[in-house]
């Protein structure tokens, strides 16, 4: 059995998160996400989709980004254009 990094439950379903160079040992997804998701720095909230990044800052939407003095982020482009 594997002991949670997070909650330290020792559960014989624990899996492992290969990231960075080091390894991680979760009980659960929750878990996984509370210790290695971003903050988004705008409202805060645990970015656990695709999220939107600017230089060394993260956040869950463009809208909290531009909310934060980031211009250019959108969270989609229109139907039909390049990118």
């Amino acid at each position: 059995m594997a002991v949670c990094e997070t909650c330290g439950n020792d559960y014989d379903m624990a899996f492992e998160v290969h990231a960075h160079g080091a390894v991680h040992t979760f009980d659960c997804f929750q878990c996984a996400i509370e210790a290695m998701a971003p903050i988004c720095e705008h409202c805060g909230t645990k970015v656990i989709g695709h999220g939107v990044q600017s230089g060394e800052h993260w956040y869950c939407c463009a809208h909290c980004a531009r909310e934060e003095g980031t211009q250019g982020l959108v969270d989609r482009i229109m139907a039909g254009t390049s990118s």
